[in-house]
């Protein structure tokens, strides 16, 4: 268990580790975008501010601009500026927009290799009219470079838009280094601070679920030893012996693995195969313990138990899912059963399993009054009650297994078949532990 234990928290901080160093990941290259779109943005305007004074004549002209002018002012401005190139990439187009969105004038550097692409996605872009203090960028990729769109506005002097201008500026490869460094960086800083916690409280946590599953594990095997000698102890009272309670659990099993039924079923199927007569223990000796045929009225006392055991398994969430077989093992298919009187499928397929199993092990065990009955006259009566005591299905499925059960444990009461509860018992109840700490 202690290495399960280890196994299970090694791969949680690995998990932990990856995905917290993908969020961080994610958050870094994001803030580092939006750093450097900010800062391209405020290249931009400073460069359009310096444009813009240069320019204000043209701005300032009532009518509207000439475009040639424009054109002709942005050349002058692109050559006296060399380009606007700084160590974070430049800009390789600019484009003017007058206030309702046509073009006036355009710049670009005619040797860039996605020059075409750049343009035709400028093409694409929807002109967005900007307040005098509102600006706009934003990152794309064409081709193997990343670009970063800008949308400045141009003033007159009255501080007016009357234009815009609208960039594209490359990003260097040395910025883009940058950046993916920055963000490697970032991400490393965070795993060896996980890791770095993690080896420091990892004995911590390592010894506390040692402890727990132990403890886990200790608290089950009493529930289930609890369970198996109270069941034992009601056997007891009408019979010397307490072999019946584990024949019918290890034949209920076998019954349910064969149709097969779900995993957690079977688990409240043992539950209810060991404590079905609980409810015994309200019924008064001279009823329980008669050694003759019981009349009408002493009957009715004994199909009492079946409320009695409802209510006992009641007062413990642990056994809630074992009143299936308590409330329900002496329901017959036709409906002729009690204490409901379910009849078809309305009867839990628990119960209906379980009175297969109580039949077979009643008819072929030897009681204080009666011999045990032969295997085929037992199945027999198996197959006489299909249909109106049993589940035809069920009595099929049986039919398949029950040779080889009743070689192994019919009319047996020693140890057999409560060592194989007991690897039932682990196999359903304490692996389910295990896993949790793989």
């Amino acid at each position: 268990m202690n290495s399960s234990v280890h196994r299970m928290l090694a791969s949680r901080i690995a998990a932990v580790t990856v995905i917290v160093g993908a969020v961080f990941a994610s958050i870094a290259y994001f803030t580092q975008q939006s750093e450097l779109e900010g800062a391209i943005s405020e290249l931009a305007l400073l460069q359009v501010e310096r444009f813009n004074r240069q320019a204000l004549d043209l701005l300032d002209r009532p009518g509207g601009f000439d475009g040639a002018l424009i054109q002709e002012e942005l050349e002058n401005f692109s050559a006296a500026s060399g380009g606007t190139r700084v160590s974070a990439g430049y800009f390789v187009l600019a484009r003017v927009f007058d206030a309702n969105g046509n073009e006036l004038a355009q710049i670009a550097d005619e040797e860039h290799a996605n020059l075409d692409a750049v343009n035709a996605r400028v093409d694409t872009a929807r002109f967005v009219p900007l307040g005098a203090d509102e600006h706009r960028a934003v990152s794309v990729d064409i081709g193997d470079r990343t670009y970063i769109g800008v949308a400045v506005p141009m003033t007159n002097s009255g501080n007016e838009v009357v234009a815009q201008i609208l960039g594209a500026f490359a990003v260097s490869a040395a910025e883009l280094d940058r950046l993916q460094r920055d963000v490697l960086r970032t991400v490393a800083y965070v795993v060896a601070i996980i890791l770095a916690t993690a080896l420091a409280i990892y004995p911590i946590i390592g010894n506390l679920l040692s402890r727990m599953s132990r403890l886990t594990i200790n608290l089950l095997d009493a529930n289930l030893e609890t369970m198996q000698v109270l069941g034992g102890a009601i056997a007891k009272r009408d019979s010397d012996t307490d072999a019946h309670n584990y024949r019918v659990s290890v034949y209920s099993v076998a019954l349910a693995e064969t149709i097969p039924l779900p995993r957690n079923e079977i688990q409240s199927l043992i539950k209810g195969a060991l404590l079905h007569d609980v409810g015994k223990l309200g019924i008064r000796d001279n009823v329980l313990l008669k050694p003759g045929k019981l009349d009408a009225d002493e009957f009715t006392v004994m199909k009492t138990h079946v409320e009695h055991g409802m209510d006992i398994t009641a007062r413990a969430s642990w056994l809630a899912d074992a009143q299936d077989v308590v409330g329900g093992h002496h329901e017959k298919f036709d409906g002729a059963g009690y204490p409901r009187g379910l009849a078809g499928q309305d009867i839990p397929i628990n119960a209906r399993i379980f009175a297969i199993a109580d039949v077979f092990d009643a008819l072929t065990s030897r009681r204080p009054y009666k011999e045990p009955m032969s295997f085929d006259a037992t199945m027999d009566i198996l197959e006489q009650g299909r249909g109106s005591h049993f589940d035809p299905e069920l009595v099929d499925a049986f039919a398949k297994i029950a040779g080889s059960l009743y070689e192994q444990y019919g009319g047996h009461d020693d140890d057999r078949a409560r060592r194989r509860l007991e690897e039932l018992s682990q196999e359903y109840f304490r692996s389910d532990i295990a896993a949790l700490m793989r």
